[in-house]
């Protein structure tokens, strides 16, 4: 079972980013507003704050991805 803080009260959630690893993504009017370009073959990997996991995976969804991965993003890695 999973629980969730939604206090609001983490301060540490607040700072802390994700790597999203996503493969299937289309090229349509959406994505082409992005800074990254779209290829169906391939994985992007897209950076998101703790409190925008849930909107991006949505919008992913809604775009025809596939979230294979998801990772907490270290110091060294950003």
């Amino acid at each position: 079972m999973m629980t969730q803080n939604i206090s609001g009260s983490d301060s540490t959630a607040g700072s802390r980013t994700f790597i999203y690893e996503v493969e299937g993504l289309r090229q349509n009017q959406e994505t082409s507003q992005n800074n990254y370009p779209i290829r169906r073959s391939g994985s992007v990997f897209i950076k998101v704050p703790y409190r925008r996991m849930n909107e991006e995976m949505q919008r992913i969804t809604r775009l025809g991805g596939k979230i294979v991965s998801i990772r907490p993003l270290s110091g060294t890695e950003a």
